[in-house]
C-alpha cells in the first residue's frame, strides 16, 4: 500500500509541474514566443511578478496563465532569473496576451549531468 501511495504522490508532483497550460487547437495560429517574468526580465511596469511574452518585439502580460504555473519563478532557470521559449496560442486584448494555449519549450541552455 506505501509504494501505491508513493507512486500516486510522484504521479500528482509530476503533473502538478506540466509544461503546458490549456488546450492546443490545430485550426489557430501558434506563435513562437519568448516569454519571462515582465517586471524582472521583460522591465514591464507592474507591482509583482508576472508572466509576460514578447511578441514581434513587443510585451504583454499573459492571462489565463500563470508564473507559477511551471515551477519556482525565483530558482535559478524560473521566469525572474532566465527568458525561456515557449509555443503559444491567444491573442492580444486591451492590451494583454489572452492564452488559450501555452507550451514552455525545454530549456536548451540547461546543462545536462554526465
Amino acid at each position: 500500500m506505501k509504494a501505491v501511495l508513493s507512486l500516486l504522490f510522484i504521479f500528482a508532483a509530476f503533473t502538478a509541474s506540466s509544461q503546458t497550460v490549456g488546450t492546443y487547437d490545430s485550426t489557430q495560429k501558434v506563435y513562437s514566443v519568448k516569454t519571462s517574468c515582465g517586471k524582472c526580465k521583460f522591465g514591464m511596469t507592474g507591482h509583482t511578478c508576472e508572466l509576460a511574452v514578447k511578441i514581434d518585439g513587443k510585451t504583454y502580460y499573459v492571462d489565463n496563465a500563470s508564473i507559477d504555473d511551471f515551477g519556482d519563478a525565483h530558482a535559478n532557470d524560473g521566469f525572474c532569473n532566465a527568458v525561456r521559449q515557449a509555443r503559444v496560442q491567444g491573442e492580444v486584448v486591451d492590451g494583454r496576451f489572452k492564452v488559450r494555449y501555452f507550451e514552455l519549450l525545454p530549456d536548451t541552455k540547461k546543462k545536462k549531468k554526465s
